[in-house]
């Protein structure tokens, strides 16, 4: 027996034996629908038993054959006779697995035509089947005929179950995605969804999906107003809140907060949406306001696990590490229970949790502690990360060499890893004075890739580290040319001149630029109040400083605030903010050099 060529043939035909194990439970009887929501009537039990007998199968002989040739033809490259024999095959047996089969033969051969011939087939046999329409109108959008796409939406979501119906309303923006003409996408939507915008029930997930097809246009304006029009249909409906969540942090919108609010004051708000409104409350440097919402969240939830993970990541962020501690713990606690909410997989949730309690250990010297959370982080995918971890707590007892090659003997999964572990190694050689070691790993990196956006950055801040300025600004100007959006390059370039006092009219255009392509971030208005102080402009300093230090408290800005605050004779206020950088990061060298440069014990 030809051993291989049996297998051979097995495989090519594995798909047929899919298919027929399909058809098999498709012949199962089903019972018959109502023409309407009118219960019917009771069947006697004679009609009962005799519904209960399977009907013959409709898997002839002469149909086998059939769609072996066709799945045979298409796999020999005979795709449009392939198809043909399946879609004339489910069309004589009404079999909705043909259909769908005809139809992914079609979509696999990349035959648009024959794609959309075999799932208007299927639909017109079965107008009231989900996933005939539904497979109609996903082969309708991949084709591009959006405009043309309205009619198969209303029709997929009138077929569907009304179990359904919100989650495929809340998932239709995901399946325009990839629509060239949004505004022509946002319009279909609108023409789809109008039917169901007067059913309480699925308005608000209806106006929610219009509204991010709208600010997929960037009309913030019209998607705010939809955003209004959910939570007027239904308040305790979080689809608004999240829509409007979403204009908030995405769109900078700052209508759009009300609408959150509003949505909280409800008596049971979903913690979701307290958790993002929180988190974008942090993004806006309104750290006090997160800390009261997520106090509020376990206070009102106490047994709702992700509360307590928000909190203890806020306060960890903060330094805060004692009630970072408590928090985290408690979190630990709820999430190793059993969930009966099948959605929830809290694992990244408990690896998180755990690094983040290591990383407190380690900075109050308990090693030993630290190595225990580690060793409890268990998935792949954090592998990399606690090797890096752990290499980090050698390096502070003073092991750096064994700490390297800790690093170095990290197995490699994929090129990200590959790079990490360089970006890591060079970190933590200049992190423990040895700069030029770190310079000449990145230039070895870089000499490979001459191009590489992170190697070119990471290399010039390791030449800036050595005071080779020429260099570092070749660099950092190669990137620009290469990436001119790279606002971390106008910045690095703009503050190494501020820091140095040089240059620095272009320092402030540098940074001013770094400013427009990203407006909020906290360590460009640092650099920009730092260049302003330079250029003698105090009160625009502190005020910029004053911003950049509430919205991310950090030891290099409060570093730059104070110094500026003491230059104006505010010693007392001085202290209390540099006293607040030692305990964010003792260690941070900015802060160390303006504290022994003043003469300042705080």
């Amino acid at each position: 027996m030809d051993y291989y060529g049996l297998m051979h043939h097995f495989f090519r035909v594995f798909p047929l034996l899919t298919l027929v194990s399909g058809m098999a439970f498709a012949q199962a009887p089903k019972p018959a629908q109502p023409a309407s929501d009118a219960v019917p009537p009771a069947a006697p039990a004679s009609a009962a038993s005799a519904a209960e007998t399977p009907r013959p199968s409709a898997l002839t002989a002469r149909l086998l054959y059939e769609l072996l040739v066709g799945e045979l033809s298409f796999q020999d490259g005979e795709a449009n006779q392939g198809i043909a024999l399946m879609l004339d095959a489910a069309r004589r047996t009404h079999d909705s697995v043909l259909y769908k089969r005809a139809v992914e033969m079609a979509i696999q051969s990349r035959s648009g035509s024959m794609a959309m011939d075999a799932v208007r087939a299927w639909r017109q046999a079965e107008p009231r089947s989900p996933d005939a329409n539904r497979l109609e109108l996903q082969v309708m959008v991949a084709l591009g005929r959006i405009a043309e796409s309205d009619a198969p939406l209303r029709a997929t979501l009138a077929a569907l179950p009304t179990t359904d119906q919100e989650p495929f309303i809340l998932a239709v923006p995901s399946l325009y995605t990839r629509a060239i003409d949004k505004a022509e996408a946002a319009q279909v939507v609108e023409r789809g969804l109008a039917d169901v915008l007067q059913n309480p029930a699925l308005a608000p997930a209806a106006w929610t999906s219009i509204g991010r097809m709208r600010l997929a246009t960037n009309d913030r304006t019209g998607a705010l107003s939809a955003a209004n029009l959910g939570q007027t249909a239904n308040p305790k409906s979080e689809w608004p809140a999240l829509l409007a969540l979403q204009l908030m942090t995405g769109a900078d919108e700052p209508n759009a907060e009300p609408l959150i609010k509003r949505y909280l004051r409800n008596a049971t708000p979903k913690p979701e949406v307290r958790i993002g409104y929180a988190r974008a409350l942090v993004d806006a440097g309104r750290g006090k306001e997160a800390h009261e919402q997520l106090a509020e969240l376990t206070r009102n939830q106490p047994d709702y696990p992700e509360g307590w993970l928000a909190q203890g990541a806020l306060y960890a962020q903060e330094r805060h590490d004692t009630e970072a501690e408590t928090a985290l713990k408690r979190y630990l606690e709820l999430a190793t229970q059993p969930s009966a909410d099948e959605r929830f997989d809290r694992s990244n949730g408990r690896n998180q949790a755990r690094m983040t309690l290591a990383q407190i250990a380690e900075r109050r010297g308990d090693y030993a502690a630290a190595e225990s959370m580690l060793a409890k982080i268990d998935s792949p995918d954090e592998a990399i990360n606690v090797q890096l971890r752990r290499a980090t707590i050698l390096a502070r007892q003073g092991q750096l060499d064994e700490a390297v090659q800790l690093i170095r003997s990290v197995p490699v999964r994929t090129p990200e890893d590959a790079r990490m572990k360089i970006t890591a190694e060079a970190q933590l050689l200049r992190e423990n004075k040895r700069p030029q070691q770190a310079y000449d790993l990145l230039q070895s990196e870089l000499s490979k890739d001459p191009e590489d956006e992170d190697l070119l950055y990471d290399t010039a801040m390791a030449a800036e580290k050595l005071d080779r300025l020429d260099e570092m600004e070749q660099l950092i100007r190669k990137l620009i040319e290469i990436k001119p959006d790279a606002f971390n390059a106008y910045n690095a370039l703009g503050y190494t001149f501020a820091d140095r006092n040089l240059r620095l009219p272009e320092a402030k255009q540098l940074i001013e630029k770094a400013v427009e392509l990203s407006p909020d971030d906290p360590f460009i208005q640092d650099s920009l109040g730092w260049v302003e102080f330079r250029l003698g402009n105090r009160a625009q300093a502190l005020r910029i400083l004053q911003a950049a230090f509430a919205k991310r408290p950090d030891a290099e800005i409060a570093a730059h605030l104070g110094e500026v605050l003491w230059t104006m004779g505010r010693k007392d206020e001085a202290i209390v903010v540099l006293r607040n950088g030692v305990r964010l990061n003792a260690e941070n060298e900015t802060l160390q050099e303006t504290l022994q440069r003043l003469k300042i014990n705080p």
